[in-house]
């Protein structure tokens, strides 16, 4: 038997931050308690960092080609493939800064009102004595920058996955951490545990129904790589229910992910009940991730069949951009709120997997660019705005007179926002558009109806906040915005800056993904 032969050089972004993780594990393990908090937010900063200079240095030696397949074909080294992984680095350093935020203020002599948004002891029964001693004693938990290494590893993996068993191997190992991270959270113990535990059970159905549609789609075309199905499917077996329902499970899969209607039903709880950082970082990276896979299954191992899956994600599109802009209106918990617009945000990006052309392919990629970084910045906001325990106050009604008391947070929380609901000089509106346009060109004008109106209710629940926040009297005992640490701070600017100036001056990012929309077939 033949040694594989494994280009390292071509997947040196993923191994620099698969061994950050290891070498923050082995951190956990032998270090000193005290430093463990410095050590793990410089390696994992600066492993993304230059995980992301590679992924640079590999675009650049692309030269215009369309990249080429490494490990035994097993990864595709292609322009799609590293913009997202460029894309989940970059919301990946991002999240590190919101989930290395520990400070408490400085005139409060009260530990609860500590920015920390983890637990101290995640092995304590919540109220236990254990608990409460790990509170005292003002223990750190650390534990969180190499799982969050880990999941980052996985999901660059995930959209370069070349063959179907890659891909499942690298959902697992993204998924496994996200599960663990949800159940950290400092307060609401028992809810948190709770949405952890809802995540990893249909987290794991959802893995089952993409593990049996690997199965048939192998049994259908004899391989498991994406290009070998394709071929399977172009040279013409007249019998294609095998495939047909195989594409189906596998879809589930990765439409549970993005949290597709009917598949979405985690994505409230998980996003009330994890930590915010956490939150954050699942909202932003893991919508990159699967949608970057969706359109490598799509567009790479299933155009043969795109008169058959189309009209299927037609009806996924539609249900869940009017079921997650209706439901949206009627939530009064801040964090609920955004979850539902992710997943009216999911039925909008679907538009563009739907063109099945050049264009929907930028359009989808600069989308889940621009999104990611606006829903970092939003939850970042959220994740400073305090009750008088210092707990997070979600509760949509005690932000009334927010903007009035606290302008500054106000107007970035509004920008966010009006990003979210497309209006102009936002990133938000560029993307609505640029994946509305590539649908129509595709031939999915009603989709584009659809997609206008449900943006246009959205609209309401968005500027409702807004109005809330500078137009109405505040509580009597109105929360708090308690300053973060620099680190804070520096997400919430970098993403706002960002989202003002791609909706401004929009054009080199375009220009970047269109030269990024090809496949390596």
């Amino acid at each position: 038997m033949t040694a594989p032969s494994i280009e390292y050089g071509q997947v040196s972004p993923m191994l620099i931050v698969l061994g950050v993780a290891l070498v923050g594990v082995l951190v956990e393990a032998f270090a000193p308690r005290k430093s463990r908090y410095p050590t793990q937010v410089a390696l994992s900063l600066a492993g993304l960092t230059c995980a992301f200079v590679a992924v640079v240095l590999l675009a650049r030696d692309l030269r215009g080609g369309v990249g080429n397949s490494v490990v035994v074909g097993a990864v595709a080294v292609d322009a799609p493939a590293l913009f997202l992984q460029g894309t989940i680095l970059l919301i990946g350093v991002f999240s590190v800064l919101m989930i290395a935020e520990r400070r408490a203020p400085a005139e409060s002599d009260d530990s609860s009102a500590t920015l920390d948004a983890f637990t101290p002891d995640a092995s304590a029964v919540p109220g236990s004595v254990a608990e409460k001693l790990a509170t005292k004693a003002a223990l750190v938990q650390t534990e969180v920058f190499p799982l969050t290494m880990f999941a980052v590893a996985g999901m660059m993996l995930f959209p370069a996955a070349n063959d179907l068993l890659t891909m499942f191997v690298a959902l697992e190992v993204f998924s496994l951490p996200l599960y663990l991270m949800c159940g950290l959270a400092r307060r609401r113990r028992l809810l948190s545990q709770e949405a952890a535990l809802k995540y990893f059970l249909l987290g794991a159905f959802s893995s089952g129904f993409f593990l049996y549609g690997i199965a048939l789609l192998y049994g259908y075309s004899g391989t498991l790589s994406l290009p070998g199905i394709a071929r399977a499917i172009g040279t013409g077996n007249d019998n294609s229910t095998l495939a047909l329902i195989g594409a189906a499970l596998v879809a589930v899969g990765v439409l549970f992910k993005v949290g597709a209607v009917p598949f979405h039903s985690w994505i409230p709880d998980v996003y009330q009940g994890a930590p915010t950082p956490i939150t954050a970082f699942m909202a932003a990276a893991t919508k990159v991730a699967a949608f970057g896979a969706m359109l490598r299954i799509f567009y790479v191992a299933l155009p043969g069949l795109n008169h058959e899956w189309r009209p299927a994600l037609w009806a996924v599109a539609i249900l869940t951009m009017v079921v997650g802009t209706v439901t949206a209106v009627t939530q009064t918990d801040v964090k609920r709120m955004l979850a539902y617009s992710a997943v009216s945000h999911a039925g909008f990006i679907l538009t563009g997997v739907i063109a099945a052309n050049p264009q929907g392919l930028s359009a989808t990629l600069f989308y889940l660019f621009v999104y990611g970084l606006s829903t970092l910045g939003a939850f970042a906001v959220v994740s400073v705005v305090r009750d008088a325990t210092g707990a997070e106050e979600p509760d949509m009604s005690r932000w009334a007179g927010l903007g009035r008391r606290y302008p500054l947070v106000g107007v970035v929380f509004s920008l966010f926002l009006l990003a979210f609901a497309g209006i102009p000089l936002t990133s938000g509106f560029v993307s609505k558009f640029a994946v509305f346009k590539a649908a129509a060109e595709g031939g999915a004008i009603p989709l584009v109806v659809v997609g206008v109106i449900a943006s246009a209710i959205a609209a309401y629940f968005y500027v409702r906040v807004i109005v809330l926040m500078f137009f109405t009297d505040p509580p009597e005992d109105a929360p708090e915005v308690i300053t973060p640490s620099p680190l804070s701070v520096a997400t919430i600017t970098l993403t706002a800056a960002i989202t003002f100036a791609l909706g401004a001056l929009p054009q080199p990012l375009l220009d970047l993904v269109d030269h990024a929309a090809r496949f390596l077939n």
